[in-house]
């Protein structure tokens, strides 16, 4: 097909905590020089921030190195975190609080350089403004399709996708086709399981010798709740109750600005019983006595979910390919140690920025880029956030080995010594981990009960998202057939909970017969399917442009 193109030294896929701050640390570069610079950022999303979803505790190190005067500048930091606390959840009923001396040291955000309760997505949109002043062109409402890849096996570019196909692919009024955004270099910030990374990983056999990365999902919701149960700064983690010893995670309640509380869980996607559903077990987690003193005399505002790449350094995949890079949680540099990962990510994406801007320094204007910037890696691994990584290696495969309880005390210990405890690696894929439904337990979930708790199609409409429906389904099925003929009766088709909003279900058909149904319009792009699908059969796409959730304050 013929499409339209626009030229830029650099194209950014992807405006999180990562794009954007490779955005901004090319301009000031070539704003130092007085070097002129085209760069382009483009993201799915409606606007910046409306897919980005994190806890968050944010440890402002990169962005200080970014901008120093960021407190001048207005980023949105205004609660500094005062108090840790850590917990076991020992059942429906009990926990059982870690003394601080207990608490590995990855875990304290308080003190005399404090991290802080932010929203993820408000950081994004600042980050966004701060770019856009740096004369960055941010396209929102364009997803990325595919990279756009020369008979050299050079990336120069990607493609966008088109808008106003109709679900059954003929071309609607309104149809615009694609365009092709070239460039010298590609960085690729599309965040976990990002779709064109996944491909890029496979086409240069960027994690050979590497771990098969590992996942969770994070599900949060935030919460107006009144001025006498809220403490601005307060972080509470914890683990146990309602999660078994086959399923390990953990769960957050962050105390933010405006009498607004942050509640989540993360699972991680190893977990065994294909019976098990992360959105009900986050759902019945908040009927704890722990959560519910700060929840039940609030309201829920919002909800979403979204999947975690967690696999650690051992699972790192290579982030050089000729013509581009990976970068943040395209590629897994979050520290789940810490449960952090916006300021590794920031970082890489200011190590790109400044490796591509010394390759286009190096160039003259003919020349049309497309090197593997091998520079990138010496500058990442000398970088405090590879090292943060290296000192954790052992921390999620030490916890899927010996559990959560076990796993902890082995990390604590391993951070004692500063990482030098035996490496652990975990090798078995996530979607590879679940049980035979014959052989599993069913798990009997109560009923929500509005207040506390809640179903999905309630929450679907918290997360203000829409798709038109007359589009092709962006979830795609490598075999049609596989979920009724093989994974219902083996796993009684995991995706009827795995999701986290109900895309996926299994209803009868006129015969009364057994039919797999995809509610696609539902889809909050978690990227969930795609990970923990044990027969790998559901790809996830971009949809159009600017559809899927629309994210406030998260």
């Amino acid at each position: 097909m013929e499409r339209e193109s626009m030229d830029f030294d650099v194209v950014i896929v992807g405006a999180g905590p990562a794009g954007l701050s490779a955005a901004c640390r090319l301009m000031q570069q070539a704003g130092e020089v007085e070097r002129e610079l085209s760069v382009c950022v483009v993201e799915k999303g409606s606007e910046v921030g409306a897919h980005v979803l994190s806890g968050a505790v944010f440890e402002p190190r990169a962005l200080a190195e970014l901008f120093p005067d960021w407190a001048e500048r207005g980023a949105p930091l205004t609660v500094p975190a005062t108090r840790d606390e850590v917990h076991l959840l020992k059942n429906a009923e009990s926990t059982q609080k870690l003394p601080n001396a207990l608490v590995p040291k990855t875990m304290h955000n308080a003190g005399s350089s404090p991290n802080y309760v932010i929203s993820a997505g408000n950081l994004c949109r600042w980050l966004g403004e701060q770019a856009e002043a740096l004369g960055v062109e941010i396209f929102p409402g364009f997803a990325a399709q595919e990279a756009l890849i020369d008979d050299d096996g050079i990336v120069r570019g990607i493609v966008t996708g088109d808008m106003g196909v109709a679900a059954d692919g003929s071309e609607k009024s309104g149809y615009m086709p694609g365009m092709e955004l070239r460039a010298k270099y590609t960085l690729f910030a599309e965040g976990s399981r990002g779709h064109i990374g996944k491909r890029l990983i496979e086409r240069f056999n960027l994690d050979d010798g590497k771990d098969p990365q590992h996942y969770g999902i994070g599900l949060k919701e935030l919460w107006d709740v009144p001025a006498e149960v809220h403490e601005p700064g307060l972080v509470l983690h914890g683990s146990g109750w309602p999660l078994d010893k086959n399923a390990h995670g953990g769960f957050f309640l962050y105390h933010g600005e405006d009498q607004q509380v942050m509640v989540g869980l993360i699972i991680d996607l190893s977990y065994t019983n294909p019976f098990l559903s992360p959105f009900d077990e986050f759902q019945r987690l908040k009927h704890h006595p722990l959560l519910k003193q700060y929840l039940e005399s609030g309201k829920r505002v919002a909800y979403g979910a979204r999947a975690i790449t967690k696999g650690g350094l051992n699972c790192l995949p290579k982030m050089t390919f000729p013509g581009g890079l990976l970068i943040g949680c395209d590629a897994g540099t979050l520290n789940f140690a810490k449960i952090k990962g916006l300021h590794t990510a920031m970082k890489s994406g200011m190590l790109a920025a400044e490796t591509v801007f010394e390759a286009l320094g190096q160039s003259d204007e003919a020349d049309r880029g497309g090197k593997e910037l091998t520079d990138f890696t010496t500058k990442w691994e000398q970088s405090w956030a590879y090292q943060e990584l290296e000192q954790t290696a052992s921390f999620g495969p030490a916890i899927h080995k010996y559990g959560t309880v076990g796993g902890g005390a082995y990390n604590f210990v391993d951070q004692l010594f500063k990482g030098k405890l035996p490496s652990l690696h975990d090798t078995t894929p996530d979607y590879a981990k679940l049980t035979p439904a014959d052989q599993a337990e069913k798990i009997d979930y109560p009923k929500p009960d509005g207040k506390l708790s809640f179903d999905k199609t309630s929450s679907v409409f918290m997360s203000n998202t829409n798709h038109d429906e007359d589009q092709p389904c962006h979830l795609r099925l490598s075999d049609p057939d596989i979920p009724i003929r093989d994974n219902l009766p083996k796993y009684d088709e995991p995706a009827q909970r795995y999701c986290p909003v109900g895309v996926y279900e299994v209803v009868e058909d006129d015969a009364g017969k057994p039919k797999f149904q995809i509610n696609f319009q539902n889809c909050i792009h978690c990227k969930t399917c795609d990970i923990k699908d044990p027969a790998q059969n559901i790809t996830w796409v971009p949809p159009e442009g600017g559809g899927g959730p629309n994210y406030p304050n998260m």
